[in-house]
């Protein structure tokens, strides 16, 4: 049995680039994903300088964290994503980048981008957070 998840979009609010305004989980188990990071598996950035090259590597991590719990992309919840920017451009890139790839249905539920001054590691552009309800 899967959690039964709705996804809405309330006429009353603006439309979306693809993510829904609200999520509900009906039933069901909830995991919390600590932020995911570009890191390799040794614990070094992936691709300083270069924000594609770090989303590709978040996209991987957080794959392989939605599979360690039995989970895929599509019964994400909720997503905020943080790039370290200023620039609208960047914002724009980072999202287009993780809608496009083998994470994609993860970004059509509750989701939410931000431009921030600093990540935790040195040089780390992009950072996910996740939330998923768990499939039976």
């Amino acid at each position: 049995m899967t959690a039964n998840i709705s996804r809405i979009n309330p006429d009353q609010l603006h439309e979306t680039p693809g993510y829904h305004h609200i999520t509900v989980v009906e039933t069901g188990r909830t995991a919390y994903l600590a932020g995911q990071c570009p890191l390799d598996r040794d614990g070094s950035l992936v691709g300083p300088g270069s924000l594609e090259a770090q989303v590709d590597q978040v996209v991987v991590n957080a794959l392989a964290a939605l599979a360690a719990v039995n989970a895929q992309p599509r019964h994400v919840v909720r997503s905020v994503i943080y790039v370290r920017s200023e620039e609208r451009e960047d914002l724009g890139l980072a999202w287009h980048r993780l809608t496009a790839s083998a994470l994609g249905p993860a970004f059509t539920s509750a989701s939410t981008l931000l431009g921030v001054a600093q990540l935790g590691f040195t040089g780390q552009l992009v950072e996910l957070d996740l939330t998923v309800a768990l499939p039976d």
